[in-house]
């Protein structure tokens, strides 16, 4: 894709299954990379691997942000593209969670990448430049049973990219929103689990979407770096789903 080859890349939750799918992927296109990961060695490791940036900044606490990206940017550059993908979730019903749980959604799932493109966005408005993926969620476009708060988060990121679309569309910056469905990741694996339940749910899930499949950490980087390539310079404020058409907009 045109114009990632040396693009300073940052991705949030870096060292997870898709954020790391991600980051291999800029990486493959030439892009240097930093992993921002709460899990500190994972980032390292992953870091060392393609050659990136390593950080283990907690996207929740503002002033940790701006410091990290302060050492981004004078250890490897301004930054061209922004992928918010950090996220968590503990499935439940609405009523059975607690003020405490709600808390904690939000700072990971929307207070984080506020903070994060808070940072960013004053830097890439100086230049004229700059691409902001979020990484939201099917449950934020239809909402999904036992993810109230984690859906109410991923359907407050929808409308945070296109509302700041609309802000900063005439100063060269994009921002859109990647959706991914029901993916193979260990928070997928820790909900499913291995008994009998479990796997009800699974095939429940396969049986839902028309592909007949769960989406793979691999599925999702492609979208991703579309959306920051010069191959996508005239769009912006938009959400793509990359869910196997379970999920299908008009």
């Amino acid at each position: 894709m045109r114009g990632l080859d040396g693009r300073n890349v940052i991705v949030t939750g870096g060292a997870g299954a898709i954020g790391s799918a991600i980051c291999r992927r800029f990486a493959d296109y030439g892009a240097r990379v930093g992993v921002f990961d709460k899990n500190a060695d994972g980032a390292k490791k992953l870091a060392g691997e393609i050659g990136g940036f390593a950080s283990g900044v907690d996207i929740a606490d503002y002033d940790a942000v701006g410091r990290e990206i302060a050492r981004f940017e004078k250890e490897v550059g301004p930054v061209d593209v922004l992928v918010n993908n950090a996220g968590w979730d503990k499935f439940a019903n609405f009523v059975d969670t607690t003020p405490d749980l709600w808390e904690q959604l939000i700072a990971i799932n929307l207070r984080g990448p506020l903070n994060m493109s808070h940072f960013v966005l004053k830097s890439m408005v100086g230049r004229g430049h700059g691409r902001i993926v979020n990484i939201a969620s099917d449950a934020g476009r239809v909402g999904s049973s036992q993810e109230a708060v984690y859906s109410a988060c991923k359907g407050g990121i929808i409308a945070f990219t296109k509302t700041v679309a609309r802000e900063v569309a005439r100063k060269g910056i994009t921002l859109n929103a990647v959706c991914p469905g029901p993916t193979d990741t260990p928070l997928l694996a820790a909900v499913a689990g291995d008994d009998e339940r479990g796997q009800k749910v699974r095939a429940a899930l396969v049986g839902a979407i028309p592909m007949k499949r769960v989406g793979q950490p691999e599925d999702i980087p492609g979208a991703v770096c579309f959306l920051a390539s010069d191959d996508a310079a005239f769009i912006t404020g938009q959400t793509i789903s990359v869910s196997g058409g379970l999920t299908m907009h008009g």
